[in-house]
């Protein structure tokens, strides 16, 4: 099961289980749509895996199987990440 995870892991915006703006990897690294198409182009900076929409539990399963709270930042952010997988 999807941990659903709670925030944007380059610029800590907050992505609700809800959200049709998170994008997450195989490994479910998640980011925003901005950070994954324009900083990261669509690529994790974790795993070089490919950023797909994350799929959206329906409300009555939350209850029973809730998203996680557990926030997950890059210190750095990923103002670099994107650059150095394109040059990669």
């Amino acid at each position: 099961m999807l941990q659903l995870r709670p925030n944007c892991e380059c610029c800590n915006r907050d992505l609700p289980p809800s959200s049709d703006d998170a994008r997450i990897c195989s490994f479910e690294c998640t980011f925003c749509r901005d950070c994954a198409t324009s900083v990261l182009q669509g690529k994790c900076p974790n795993c070089g895996g490919e950023l797909v929409a994350r799929p959206r539990r329906p409300a009555e399963k939350l209850a029973k199987f809730p998203a996680s709270t557990e926030r997950v930042l890059k210190a750095a952010g990923c103002a670099g990440a994107g650059r150095q997988a394109v040059s990669a």
